[in-house]
């Protein structure tokens, strides 16, 4: 973890500084001015982890606040860095040009070329506020013989990354369990990352999880965010909110559907997924739960449907070019060997900044029909 805090506040660090000497042309000569925006750059350098240690402090308003600006302020400067680079490149290759041709391109350096870039950020960031609100149900029909007689069709509802916390509470909640509750399903499954923050002030989120209740029941797995929240509350309040959570356990529910799940790899408690998957070779149909959407070629075959979440399709466009080297099945379904399904949501919520961009939330509804 130290590794990591060294390695963010110095890449990081160095974003705000390529920052500020691209956008001083824009401020006043007056040294005060220059003054106020380092201090203030310098401030949302260290704005997310100052959010977590204020948390744990356990001042929650003060933490809520600085999430408010702190976490927003990610995305700009992300889109901003990105923005000003190309520009940068851009105006290099204008230059050689210009030095070469005789021609007269413009090199993007000016107060003009500054201004229309951090409009264009501006810009960028709205529609990623606007697309983290615009949740979407995304649709699978898997056919299959091994239903038992007399169920037609299972319907499972799968929600993944959630992050409850100090942004996404109540009011986001409700709008993601509303859309479950309209479909009606038999299994409802979430796939980690539940909880991201302090779960000892959980309030009436219980309450909102109450109102749903499948006929075969709520099951969650634990994914690396759970960990990081502090897994002994992040356990209690999923239990809380009603799901049976699988730690490396087996289950064949109603005599209709066997689910097994696995706990995140940061949680530190190695299990067998093959072992665990030949506990329930019983002919019904089988639902592997496993925070991250890396299925283990020796178990194709062992399972019918893995569902999984954790990359969020790069949430931040062009982040997922860079998370497919990792995890290459990354978004929607995948169809395997051995007739195994792969279905990886893209999250229903967001994780720091709160903003989506190429990479909507969604709610997963997946049919499993009598073949």
């Amino acid at each position: 973890m130290t590794r990591f805090l060294i390695v963010f506040v110095s890449v990081y660090s160095l974003m705000h500084a390529f920052f500020y000497f691209r956008v001083k042309v824009l401020l006043p000569y007056d040294r005060l001015s220059h003054f106020l925006v380092i201090i203030f750059l310098s401030l949302m350098i260290f704005a997310p982890i100052g959010t977590r240690l204020l948390e744990r402090a356990d001042h929650y308003n003060l933490a809520r606040a600085a999430a408010m600006i702190g976490y927003p302020w990610v995305g700009f400067i992300f889109y901003a860095f990105l923005l000003f680079f190309t520009a940068g490149v851009v105006g290099l290759f204008f230059k050689l040009v210009n030095i070469t041709a005789g021609t007269h391109l413009p090199l993007l350096t000016g107060k003009t070329a500054t201004a229309c870039i951090l409009a264009s950020v501006a810009a960028i960031c709205l529609y990623g506020f606007f697309e983290a609100g615009s949740l979407r149900v995304e649709r699978v029909r898997i056919p299959t013989a091994k239903l038992p007689d007399g169920v037609e069709r299972l319907r499972i509802a799968q929600i993944s990354d959630i992050h409850l916390g100090l942004l996404v509470r109540q009011d986001k909640l409700e709008k993601i369990l509303e859309t479950v509750k309209a479909e009606s399903p038999d299994i409802l499954v979430s796939t980690g990352d539940l909880v991201d923050g302090d779960m000892e002030k959980i309030g009436n989120l219980p309450e909102l999880f109450a109102t749903i209740n499948p006929r075969y029941g709520k099951w969650a797995v634990t994914g690396n965010h759970e960990v990081y929240a502090g897994l002994s509350n992040s356990i209690n309040a999923e239990n809380a909110f009603g799901f049976d959570l699988l730690r490396g356990s087996a289950r064949t529910v109603g005599h209709a559907v066997n689910i097994v799940g696995v706990d995140d790899p940061a949680a530190g408690s190695a299990v067998n997924e093959t072992t665990l998957l030949k506990q329930v070779r019983n002919g019904l149909f089988t639902i592997l739960l496993k925070h991250r959407p890396d299925p283990e070629r020796e178990n194709l075959g062992l399972f019918d449907l893995q569902l999984s979440g954790h990359t969020h399709y790069g949430q931040l466009f062009p982040f997922r070019c860079f998370s497919r080297f990792v995890y290459p099945l990354q978004n929607g379904p995948y169809f395997l060997e051995k007739g195994s399904v792969l279905y990886t949501s893209r999250g229903s919520a967001t994780w720091g900044p709160p903003m989506r961009v190429l990479a909507p939330p969604e709610v997963t509804i997946i049919d499993i029909v009598r073949e």
